[in-house]
Formats: structure tokens, sequence, C-alpha cells
């Protein structure tokens, strides 16, 4: 098999795929249960025992920052948000391994799902309650667990041939062989 050019550009193609992919799936599955969760949860609370499901809604982005800024301040910047991400997924995912691009995609599919859904009105759509948390969706734990495996990606050493990553593996610095206690210098 052949691992020029034209292999190279296919794995390329099919990595970058992949994110998209995840990514919609993501945005699908969050869309879909805001859209159920704003039908049937209107008047009613389920109580699943560590969360209930209980409709709300959120004109700010995390935590309710920034709720009294008009909302096309905020749909401007968490768009121009999502395309950097979407840039940066983009330019990484060649060398990405599959945990980080599953991550990525995630990450990208929350916010575009968040997006959309405050586009409409303004507001995102909440729907996980725990009682001792403010309210969140699936959308916003699709982009902070993704966040989260990424940075642990990050700073964990890399070991040669590491398949969830395929970064460049960890090199331990030489130890000093050098005995002076000097440290001044000519």
């Amino acid at each position: 098999m052949s691992r020029g050019p034209a292999s190279a550009a296919t794995r390329n193609r099919t990595r970058r795929a992949s994110v998209i992919a995840t990514a919609v799936t993501a945005a699908a599955i969050d869309l879909g249960a805001k859209a159920a969760s704003e039908s049937r949860l209107a008047d009613s609370t389920v109580d699943l025992g560590l969360i209930q499901l209980r409709l709300a809604y959120n004109s700010g982005v995390a935590f309710s920052v920034g709720n009294r800024l008009p909302s096309w301040v905020i749909v401007a910047v968490t768009g121009t948000l999502a395309l950097a991400l979407v840039a940066y997924a983009w330019h990484r995912a060649p060398r990405a391994g599959w945990v980080e691009r599953i991550a990525g995609g995630a990450v990208i599919g929350g916010a575009v799902a968040n997006l959309v859904d405050r586009a409409g009105d303004g507001v995102v759509t909440d729907y996980l309650h725990t009682g001792w948390w403010p309210t969140f969706n699936l959308a916003d734990t699709f982009i902070v667990l993704g966040f989260m495996v990424i940075a642990l990606l990050q700073a964990r050493p890399q070991s040669k041939g590491d398949q969830a990553t395929d970064a460049v593996p960890y090199v331990r610095p030489a130890a000093s062989t050098d005995t002076t206690t000097d440290t001044k210098h000519p």
C-alpha cells in the first residue's frame, strides 16, 4: 500500500471528516433534547434522582455571564468563537489521534448547538438541573468534557506510537553531568 501524498491526503480528509461527523452528531443530540424539553417540560419537572429535567432559559453565557448584553453581541461573540474552534480543529485534525478528534468534535458540536439555539430568540434552552449547580444542557456538557479531554491529552507525556494522539513523543531532557557548583560565568 502506498504511503505517498495521495494516502496522506486521504488520511487528512478522513480525520477532518471524523471531527465534523462528531460535531454534527453532538449538535443534533443536543438540539433534539432541547426541542423535546421545550415541548414536554413546559409545565413539569422530571426527577431522575441525582439530576432533574427542568426547563430553563439562559440569556447569558456560562453561569449567566453577560445576560444583560444585547443578544446580538452574545451571538456574534459565540459565533466567532465557534468559527475559531472549527478553524483550529480543521488545522489540528490531521495530526490528532482519534480521542482528540472526538473531543474536538464534541466541543464544536456543543458550541454550534448552543449558537443555533440562541440565534432564534437570544436565549439558550437548558434542561439538566442538579440543585447545586446552575441548570445546563448536553451542549454545555459536550463542551466541558471535550475541553477537559483535550487538556488532559496535551498535559500528559506521550510515548512513541501512542495511538490516542499520534503526537510527537515526549523526550526527557538528559541529566546534567556538570558537577560545578560555581554559578559565576566568565
